[in-house]
């Protein structure tokens, strides 16, 4: 792993939250039995439409040889009923009238049991009642294969040929009512059986109907008669099983779902915490391979935890990678300045039994010594720095104006300019906040600089500082390696290297990044720190 590389991240895309699998899952489960009665209901309708359609092709059928009748064998002195209306005289679409079926299972569609037949105000015309004894025959064959019930109705609404309630009228009925006008009607009805329904029949409320249709019969533009059918829709549960094979297939789609349910969960919840487990398992055996994001992450939950879970597990590892390669550069840093002070020492110890240096010789190894002791204290205090930059002590909140303020005293000879919204509370102390802006100062003055600008600006929950200076920059050669600890190129004027190493580790303590920018003359730095929760708030 190599120090400064940021955490391999998840791709960045939009994933359920746990709950909201949860609920979803529990939603599905809840509402497969209202989808079978939903399915159930829409069947129901589908079987009343198929009964309302048949009624009406027999009643077509059957008014077909009562309108041949009439024209044949009855007079045109026998009078009819009510004009038919305009849109059944003269259709515009041509010759076809079709009859499409509207009826639906619904509580408000469904009227009480039909009423008895009434004696009838007027008896029927004997031409009429003629007519129904000629047809009486082919109503009965009609019902015995049909299984349905037909009436023929004379002008009046009398019935003059049926099984039952010849002679009887049916005028006052709703549907027959609207046919007298003209106008085909069909109802559904309350069904009292004679017969004891099975208990699961009571799931299907079309077992409990009969259908009704008054088709009229138009003759010279009047209405001449009515066909009156009637017929109880097929029960659901029988035409099921006629239908096993699509029922069987309609089960299967529902053990599907459950299914992918399941499926659903081993996506979202097992595969990932299984993979989750085991990659801990191996990051704890040293296995650095480990270290990338799950292959499947299933919820927003298991992706922040895994995210948050590998960053952990690579910070620790880039944490024990740096102090390997900080005790090699501690080691080689070190070693220069105390050879260096042990030869000047060893020189002096010989000289003192065999003198051979004259006192400005002597005096310039002292020199040399006191130098590379001064360079240890200066290493060691930079290395207390920066052990306290990479472990803060407190967090607290600050403005860099306060900052800026104690800068421009500590580096009078600095130019420094300040602008933006430097009075925009960051996440750190003041004391941090001065670790960051003085050594970034020092860099630039130990290279030339006369002006140092400081431009602040909000984006978001971050502050944007950019830092720039007029000094002498950084070459293309050293910009990869200017915030590595220990190197400098003013290691003669008593650089020790360490200065952008302890910004950065500061920075990222805190949450914050620094990075080399562009710049047309000297150097520039852009610094992002977070702002303070107070200011958010």
């Amino acid at each position: 792993m190599i120090p400064g590389r940021s955490a391999a991240a998840a791709p960045a895309k939009w994933r359920p939250s746990l709950s909201l699998v949860v609920f979803l899952v529990l939603a599905s489960v809840l509402l497969l039995p209202l989808f079978s009665l939903y399915f159930l209901k829409v069947y129901q309708n589908q079987l009343i439409r198929e009964t309302e359609s048949e009624l009406i092709a027999q009643s077509a059928a059957l008014a077909a040889v009562f309108h041949r009748e009439v024209e044949s064998a009855i007079s045109r002195d026998v009078p009819l009923g009510a004009k038919a209306p305009p849109a059944v005289q003269a259709p515009t679409d041509g010759p076809y009238q079709p009859i499409w079926p509207k009826l639906e299972l619904a509580n408000e569609s469904v009227l009480p049991p039909r009423p008895e037949a009434r004696p009838p105000a007027l008896n029927p015309n004997p031409a009429f009642v003629a007519l129904g004894a000629r047809m009486t025959p082919d109503l009965a064959a009609t019902q015995n294969v049909t299984l349905a019930g037909f009436r023929l109705l004379d002008p009046n609404g009398v019935v003059i040929a049926g099984r039952e309630e010849v002679g009887l009228s049916l005028a006052h009925l709703e549907e027959v009512a609207e046919a007298l006008q003209g106008r085909f009607a069909a109802v559904l009805r309350v069904r009292i059986s004679k017969h004891d329904q099975p208990a699961l029949y009571s799931i299907s409320r079309g077992t409990g109907i009969r259908m009704f249709t008054a088709m009229p019969v138009i003759v010279r533009d009047q209405v001449a008669g009515v066909i009156y059918a009637s017929r109880t829709p097929s029960n659901v549960f029988k035409n099921l099983y006629e239908q096993r094979t699509k029922a069987a297939l309609a089960v299967l789609f529902m053990i599907v779902p459950t299914l992918l349910i399941g499926f659903l969960f081993h996506r979202t919840i097992t595969e990932p915490m299984r993979e989750l487990v085991e990659r801990t398992n191996q990051i704890g055996k040293g296995d650095r391979a480990a270290l990338r994001p799950l292959k499947r992450h299933g919820t927003g939950e298991f992706a922040t935890l895994s995210q948050s879970f590998l960053e952990m597990a690579q910070r620790l590892d880039m944490r024990s990678h740096f102090i390997s390669t900080f005790a090699t550069h501690v080691s080689h840093e070190l070693k220069s300045p105390l050879t260096s002070i042990q030869g000047a020492a060893e020189l002096l110890r010989d000289d003192v039994d065999e003198p051979d240096m004259d006192d400005d010789d002597r005096r310039k190894f002292l020199d040399n010594i006191i130098a590379d002791t001064d360079r240890l204290a200066k290493i060691s205090g930079r290395l207390r720095d920066l052990a306290r930059a990479e472990n803060p002590v407190a967090v607290g909140a600050t403005r860099l104006t306060d900052a800026v303020a104690i800068l421009r005293a500590s580096f009078a000879a600095l130019d420094i300019r300040a602008s933006g919204d430097l009075d925009m509370p960051v996440r750190m102390s003041e004391e941090n906040a001065m670790i960051i802006l003085s050594n970034l100062a020092d860099n630039a003055t130990r290279h030339g600089s006369t002006a140092f600008d400081l431009s602040a600006a909000r984006q978001g929950t971050l502050l944007v500082l950019t830092v720039s200076d007029n000094g002498e920059g950084v070459s293309p050669n050293n910009r990869a390696r200017i915030f590595d600890s220990f190197f400098t190129t003013r290691r003669d004027s008593g650089g020790t290297g360490m200065g952008l190493a302890i910004v950065r580790a500061v920075l990222e303590a805190h949450g914050g990044t620094i990075r080399l920018v562009d710049s047309e003359a000297g150097a520039a730095f852009e610094v992002t720190m977070p702002i303070s929760d107070s200011a958010l708030s």
